[in-house]
């Protein structure tokens, strides 16, 4: 990180037009068009973390709110999503800039933070004591609980000081979203 760098913490509803356009034009890049309407729409409605270096926005996470049924409990879960650096900027610490943030969101509203890591991602997310849940997926759907064994190994956890100890037996259950579930 350079001594211009500045990490901005909003709401959806704080950012106007403009804002989301970056944001979206990020992570377009970052996932090499990748990134669907659905997953921007998975994003918002939380809170972002947006890193700027020199004015320019340069990497982004959002923390949005989800239901983990768990052992009959229905927990209130910060879900991560939308995690990027804009490629040229990448290991230089923006990415934990971005984590750090949103882990304290977490750590003062949420008894768990969950979300979903793809293969590049993961080693941030385990340096930063996010751990692979080790039990099984699940989502609420329209139909009933099922079983999204696919997202076994890839859904991460990190539990808040004071958070819920998670029973690694018991499945997690997250609520039905349109698009990819986790």
């Amino acid at each position: 990180m350079s001594d211009d760098t500045r990490t901005r913490l909003a709401h959806t509803s704080q950012l106007g037009p403009d804002t989301l356009a970056a944001v979206r034009d990020l992570l377009d890049g970052a996932f090499d068009g990748d990134f669907g309407d659905e997953d921007f729409e998975h994003a918002l409605g939380g809170m972002h973390a947006l890193v700027y270096e020199g004015g320019a926005l340069v990497a982004h996470g959002s923390l949005v709110q989800r239901r983990v049924l768990h052992q009959g409990r229905a927990l209130r879960t910060g879900y991560v999503e939308a995690v990027a650096v804009r490629a040229e900027r990448r290991r230089r610490g923006l990415g934990g800039a971005v984590m750090a943030a949103l882990e304290g969101v977490i750590a003062g509203a949420y008894v768990l933070g969950a979300l979903s890591a793809s293969e590049e991602g993961a080693a941030l997310y385990e340096s930063r004591g996010w751990k692979p849940y080790p039990g099984q997926i699940g989502v609420l759907g329209p139909a009933g609980p099922e079983r999204l064994a696919e997202e076994e190994g890839s859904t991460y956890v990190w539990t808040p000081p004071g958070g819920v100890a998670l029973d690694s037996a018991g499945r997690l259950d997250f609520d039905w979203r349109d698009g990819d579930v986790v």
